[in-house]
């Protein structure tokens, strides 16, 4: 994100420093080295200016750092060249228009770089200078998970899979970045190039030997991959979301399908269960296995025999050629025995021998680990489940498979729409939640700078319509402001019962108007359900 689109979110919440991004000791590389790899003229003093870090926010930069000044919707990254002059930028990286303005403003103590479209080289430098996958190898085999829904889980099950394998693997996605150290919070799906670089070097400083990484369609869409190389691209599925962004499916399609090229990964490991993905495994020019865990559907890799055990599942992995493999998840729902797949078939593929696999499966049950706020159990009686579902294919799976088999029991979910984001899936998930639970809390999510009351009007027309045309038989409430939701949705449970908190999963903030107000759904769930006298779990482990 560059520095003028920053600007709202760091008026709602405290400014995340990325400095724990960094590895501890980068060798300085000559500006002039950064200027010919750009094309760019040398600056006179070139090889005595010594680079080590890069950075595209003047609040984040430290001594040494090259200052990227890119241009936004607002202001200009050139605005901000004096602050980060001040802190101990040694050069600037910007285009025309930037330097135009710096021009204005009178002669520069540091050199300026101009390039046509800085943001598109920002990877590329971040690649160069903290050398993050260097030529001569020693860094992390590095795992890369996109699709709509189940990039989260997938991403744990494979860092889980990997301490099975007794490896010790790094993280970057939703909840958390792990370099080895202490967990740092994320901020986005991906973070910026210039940190992905910056981590991935950390990792290797710090001697991991493995990372997964969640690779959103907005991190390919603005360069956040550039200059990344995955060994292993993984492929979930694709559905209704971030058509804001994209405005069509096709193009959020061919958005995600980029990852899959020779520039990006050397083997794939593609969900063919939808057609995207059947035209994913067809388009992509690096080798493919594909995996199914449809019946029917043919693929290299298939799930078969599943078995239910607990709240989780047993089933096999059968290959073409004959060969299994036994897994078990302890996560409920069908999506996370295809969560679980995926994860085992990408570890495979990255070139895990298969009697080493199936003995790290068999010994730890890596797939059986609470991953915050997806499908996370907050208490059994009333099953009391907090989900990430916040589209209408993920609000359809997670109703699904909370749904219990005891007679008497029925499904209450709270959920809502966010803001300023794509609005025709609004009805569609009030249409869903009428169908498939019993009673439908229609609440607020984070509204942004939208009206809440709006919000909720959207979703609860698309309720109402279902249930008429349908003849169902829910109760559709609203209630607002969340929290008091998630107290109505106990209040109205029964031991029997499943509630179902739904949208939000991990997050600790909810976005009203700008203001960002404490609000954790697992938090409140807890409270609520103790308030009622029901027992809550004290199993809160998170894979770390």
């Amino acid at each position: 994100m560059s520095e003028h689109n920053e600007a709202a979110s760091h008026a709602a919440t405290p400014e995340a420093s990325t400095s724990g991004f960094r590895p501890a000791s980068v060798a300085a590389v000559p500006l002039s080295t950064l200027a010919e790899a750009l094309g760019v003229a040398v600056p006179e003093d070139g090889d005595s200016r010594g680079v080590t870090g890069i950075s595209l926010n003047s609040r984040a930069v430290e001594p040494g750092d090259l200052y990227m000044a890119l241009p936004g919707a607002s202001r200009h990254g050139a605005d901000f060249v004096p602050q980060a002059v001040d802190a101990g930028a040694v050069a600037v990286v910007t285009d025309d228009a930037g330097a135009r303005q710096l021009a204005l403003a009178g002669e520069q103590p540091v050199p300026v770089l101009i390039v046509e479209e800085p943001r598109t080289v920002v990877g590329r430098l971040a690649a160069l200078i903290y050398r993050s996958q260097p030529d001569d190898g020693g860094f992390p085999t590095l795992f890369g998970v996109t699709g709509t829904n189940g990039k989260t889980t997938t991403t744990y099950f494979i860092n889980s899979l990997l301490r099975a394998l007794g490896k010790t693997p790094g993280l970057i996605g939703t909840i958390e970045i792990l370099a080895g150290g202490d967990p740092i919070p994320s901020l986005l799906t991906t973070p910026e190039s210039t940190d992905v670089h910056a981590l991935l070097a950390k990792m290797r400083e710090r001697g991991l030997e493995a990372a997964s990484m969640e690779v959103s369609s907005h991190a390919v869409a603005y360069h956040r991959v550039d200059a990344v190389m995955f060994d292993v691209a993984g492929f979930t599925n694709l559905t209704q979301d971030h058509l804001d962004l994209h405005g069509s499916m096709d193009e959020y399609f061919r958005t995600k399908a980029e990852l899959f090229t020779a520039g990006r990964a050397r083997k794939a490991v593609v969900m063919v269960d939808d057609e995207w993905g059947r035209e994913l495994a067809r388009t992509a020019d690096i080798p493919v296995t594909t995996l199914a865990a449809t019946q029917g559907v043919p693929a290299d890799w298939s799930v078969a025999s599943t078995t239910a055990r607990g709240l989780g599942t047993d089933f096999e992995l059968r290959h073409a050629d004959g060969r299994i493999l036994r897994v078990h998840t302890g996560l409920p729902g069908d999506f996370n025995v295809a969560n679980a797949a995926l994860a085992t078939i990408m570890v495979l593929a990255s070139g895990t021998d298969v009697e080493a696999l199936q003995a790290a499966l068999d010994a730890h049950d890596p797939f059986t680990v609470a991953v915050p706020g997806r499908m996370q159990l907050i208490s059994t009686a009333p099953a009391a489940v907090v989900d990430f579902a916040h589209n209408p294919d993920a609000l359809a799976r997670a109703l699904q498979a909370v749904r219990s088999r005891e007679e008497g029991s029925r499904v209450i979910v709270v959920f809502g729409a966010t803001g300023q984001r794509d609005q025709s899936k609004r009805p569609t998930m009030g249409a869903i939640a009428a169908r498939l639970a019993d009673i439908v809390i229609v609440s607020d999510d984070d509204p942004h700078d939208e009206d809440a009351a709006a919000i909720r009007s959207d979703v609860l027309g698309g309720a109402h319509a279902a249930r008429e045309a349908g003849d169902l038989s829910c109760e559709i409430i609203e209630s607002s402001p969340r929290d008091a939701a998630i107290r109505l949705a106990v209040d109205l449970a029964t031991p029997k019962d499943t509630i179902l908190i739904a949208g939000r999963g991990h997050e600790v903030w909810q976005e009203v108007k700008g203001v960002n107000l404490a609000l954790d759904d697992r938090v409140e769930l807890r409270a609520a359900l103790t308030s009622r006298g029901f027992s809550v779990s004290t199993d809160q482990r998170i894979e770390s």
